[in-house]
Parts: C-alpha cells; sequence; structure tokens
C-alpha cells in the first residue's frame, strides 16, 4: 500500500512541485479568458481550474494530466448562459457531471481505442495551431517590447536546459520576464487586464434553479454535449500523454473521475471542465510525471488566488504568451508532416481532413468525430475487398481460393465470382485465407452450396478456421459440407 502510494504520488517530489507551479501560472489567463468567453465573471473559470485539478488528481485515471476549465467546454456554455443564466450553467455542470460518471461506470471509456492514429494525429496538429492562432490576439496594438520579451521568454524556454535543469525553463521564464517587465515599467498587457483575481473563498452552492422537468429538458441537451465533449478531449489527451511518457492510463476511471470533478465543480460556483493538453503538455516538459504535479498545479492556483492575486495580476501576457508558443510548438507533431508522403495516401487525407474541420469550426470534437467516421469508411472500403482465384488439378476437381472477409459488405460479390455452370462435379472452396464473420456470410455460403447441389456438383470446404467454423454450425451448415 505504501509502495503504491509512493509510485503514485512521491516518486517524483521535486519535478512534480515546480512543474505544477509552472502549470498553475499558465491556467489563470487561460481561465479568465474561458470565463469571459462564456459571459460569467473570471472567477468562475478560476474556481473550475482549481476544483477540477485537484479532485481529478485524487480520482483520475491518467497521472499528471491537468484538467481545468477548457474552451472546447467553454463555447458550448455561450447560449445557455445567455439564454438562461449562470445558475442554469452550474446545473448543467453538475449534469454532464453525472452523465459522465455513469460513462465511465458502463466503460465507455474504452471506445477511446477506435480512434486511429490519423485520428490522432489530426487532433493534437490541429489542437497546436489552434493554440498558437489564439496567441495572436494579444499582438493587436503590441508594441516592440511585447515582441521583444515574447522572443526573451521563448529563448530562456529552449536555453536554459541546456544549462540547468533545477528549474523547469518555463516557470523561469514567466519569473524572469515578469520581474524585467516591472523593472523597466513598460505599459504591457497584464493578467489583470483579461480580468481581475480576486482573493475569495468557492462556497458551496445548490444551482438556484427550479428542480422540475421544464428545467431538466432545458439543461440536458448542453450537459449531454459537455460529456461527450469533454470525455473526448480529455481520453485523447490521455492518449498523447501515454505515448509521449511510454506508460498507460485507465480510461474508464479517467472518465469516472472526470464525472465527479465536474459535479464538484458545479456545486462550488465552477464551470464544466476537462483535460487541457496545452497545460498536460508543459506539466509533462517541466518535468511532471505523478498526481502530485496535478494536486500542486491546483492547490498552487488556488494559493495564487487567495494570497498572491496582486502580484499575479501583474505578470505580463508576453511571458504567458511565450509559454503558450512553445506548447504549441511541441503540441504539433512535425514528424507526421515531414514524413507525410510515406504513409498510405487515406491516413494523410484523414488527418488533413480532421485539421481542417477543427480549424474551420473551433472544435476539436467536430473533427475527430469526421476523421472517425471517414477512417470507418475507408475501413469498411478495405473490409468490402473479396477475391477468388481458381485452381484445377488432374483429377478434375476445380479449388477456389478464397481471399478477404466474409461479411455483409461482400456476400453479394462473393455469390457471384463462381462459374456454377462450366465448374467440374467436384468443387473445393478453400477459406485458408479469408474468415467468416456474420449470418450473411454463412447464408452466402449456403447459398453457393446449394446452386452447386442443384446442378449435382458436390462442394467441400476447407481451411476454415476454428472461429469460422463455429459460426458456420451454429447458424445451420452442417459439418458434413466440409470440414
Amino acid at each position: 500500500m505504501l509502495t503504491r502510494l509512493k509510485n503514485a504520488w512521491f516518486s517524483n517530489v521535486r519535478g512534480d512541485v515546480l512543474a505544477g507551479i509552472t502549470v498553475a501560472l499558465a491556467l489563470i489567463p487561460e481561465s479568465i479568458s474561458f470565463s469571459l468567453m462564456v459571459g460569467v465573471g473570471p472567477m468562475v473559470g478560476l474556481y473550475a481550474s482549481f476544483c477540477i485539478a485537484v479532485i481529478i488528481s485524487i480520482v483520475g485515471g491518467r497521472p499528471g494530466m491537468i484538467s481545468a476549465a477548457t474552451g472546447a467546454m467553454a463555447l458550448l456554455m455561450v447560449s445557455l448562459v445567455k439564454d438562461h443564466g449562470i445558475e442554469y450553467l452550474f446545473a448543467a455542470t453538475i449534469l454532464a457531471g453525472i452523465l459522465q460518471y455513469l460513462m465511465g461506470v458502463l466503460k465507455l471509456g474504452q471506445l477511446i481505442q477506435f480512434v486511429p492514429q490519423s485520428v490522432m494525429l489530426g487532433f493534437v496538429n490541429a489542437l497546436g495551431i489552434l493554440i498558437f492562432t489564439t496567441q495572436l490576439v494579444h499582438f493587436v496594438g503590441a508594441t516592440w517590447i511585447m515582441y521583444g520579451l515574447v522572443a526573451l521568454t521563448l529563448v530562456i524556454i529552449y536555453v536554459l536546459p541546456k544549462f540547468t535543469k533545477a528549474i523547469p525553463s518555463p516557470l523561469a521564464a514567466i519569473i524572469i520576464v515578469s520581474l524585467i517587465a516591472v523593472a523597466i515599467g513598460a505599459d504591457l498587457k497584464t493578467v489583470g487586464d483579461r480580468g481581475l483575481v480576486e482573493n475569495t473563498l468557492p462556497m458551496f452552492h445548490i444551482p438556484d434553479v427550479l428542480f422540475s422537468l421544464d428545467t431538466l429538458w432545458i439543461i440536458l441537451p448542453y450537459s449531454f454535449s459537455l460529456a461527450i465533449v469533454g470525455l473526448l478531449e480529455t481520453l485523447l489527451t490521455a492518449s498523447v500523454l501515454d505515448e509521449m511518457t511510454d506508460t498507460t492510463s485507465n480510461k474508464n476511471k479517467e472518465t469516472r473521475g472526470q464525472g465527479l470533478a465536474n459535479i464538484a465543480t458545479g456545486f462550488f460556483g465552477g464551470m464544466a471542465g476537462c483535460a487541457l493538453i496545452g497545460q498536460s503538455v508543459i506539466n509533462t516538459k517541466s518535468g511532471g510525471r505523478t498526481r502530485l504535479s496535478t494536486f500542486v498545479a491546483g492547490a498552487f492556483l488556488f494559493f495564487l488566488i487567495m494570497v498572491l492575486s496582486d502580484m499575479v495580476n501583474k505578470i505580463p501576457m508576453a511571458a504567458l504568451v511565450g509559454v503558450m508558443i512553445m506548447v504549441s510548438i511541441s503540441t504539433f507533431d512535425w514528424k507526421s508532416v515531414i514524413q507525410i508522403h510515406k504513409v498510405p495516401r487515406t491516413d494523410a487525407v484523414i488527418m488533413i481532413v480532421t485539421v481542417i474541420i477543427v480549424l474551420i469550426t473551433h472544435d476539436l470534437s467536430k473533427g475527430v468525430f469526421a476523421g472517425v467516421v471517414l477512417s470507418a469508411f475507408v475501413f469498411v472500403g478495405k473490409m468490402a475487398k473479396i477475391r477468388i482465384s481458381k485452381l484445377s488439378d488432374s483429377s478434375g476437381r476445380r479449388t477456389y481460393n478464397i481471399t478477404g472477409q466474409l461479411f455483409f459488405g461482400t456476400t453479394s460479390r462473393f455469390v457471384s465470382l463462381f462459374d456454377y455452370q462450366n465448374d467440374p462435379s467436384h468443387i473445393i472452396l478453400d477459406f485458408s485465407q479469408s474468415h467468416v464473420w456474420d449470418q450473411s456470410a454463412v447464408t452466402a455460403i449456403v447459398k453457393v452450396k446449394n446452386k452447386y447441389e442443384l446442378l449435382n456438383k458436390e462442394v467441400a470446404f476447407v481451411g476454415l478456421n476454428e472461429e469460422s467454423k463455429l459460426i458456420i454450425r451454429k447458424l445451420g451448415l452442417t459439418s458434413s459440407s466440409g470440414h
């Protein structure tokens, strides 16, 4: 028990603490921005990020992943707040958490394994581009000092690790650039300009809505969308971190954990959230590996709100913009672009389509959904190819070698490929390079057998694997028909 606790929380204390502090600083401007996007006060996003990060560090299934308020979720709540008010946002957040928890109980987190690698690459590349483009607004009307400090931030991030790794370079960059900005007294945009951080505690609060079916029908569509989008972004982020760290995560546990976190944040004045790939990458790149890094991110964010709010308000956006540009560069899979000519053309198209749809809609879920659907069509197209070659021997028998998958999508072509009238009296169907999948396939085999028998010709089946034999026997093609 103690060993498990140490591995999960305290095997990388120094790296996790420093990484968590770095992430907490990066969470502040984004949390505020997402709050303003929804049309609520900045503290709603900050409370959400604090609550979700702390709770998910305890009950989540992916150590080192950062969950908080996100843009993808914020977009879904804009019309709800506009039409019905903030109390309905809290109610929808709680219901979304309940739905996510039920999805975890039903083990729907396993469905992430059906997202192909080409869609995953499209997801991370689109996200890298979005993270970069969302930083460009900070350069509107900016002076050369802003550009210079952003460049300095990037120089520190990439050069400092060559000399020392005692402190995460993004954290060092934020501190150094903030001190320089204060020292020169430059007129720069700061965190406080996005919305003032106030040192007020989140309080337990039951949403002030009428508990009725009418209210349920209002919030249910929003809650369902929040639950699906949140889990999709969370599980994809978990898969990305699995690859980055060469570790595994419990997707169903993470699904349940996200549900519990959103239920809690709804009761403490926060908006729905999910995993953030940008901050998760910052955490990983800064050395965060265990649950402690996620906990520190949430706890230090709370400390910043309660104790250092005045200092936080003065952090120049130039430093945080530089960090996020680094995140966009790290998130984008450059290898996938360099080697795009080497991968199958269909995979390249799926990746590009995923990226384009995400960039057009600014909705990661729509891009991933389109990529998965396109992948499914491509897969069915490949599966639906079935070929037959024939070989005659000196004894007057003809053997048909079947290559490909026999299922509902290939049965019509399968039945049409035989030369019933001109074949000899003894026919062998060799399934060594095929597999019988469903009732439609068995029905097609029976149809071929009956066509030959009507012409007084014998048919034998060879090469069937055990699974194909089993389904054939269960669905009525007798063993005397072949082996």
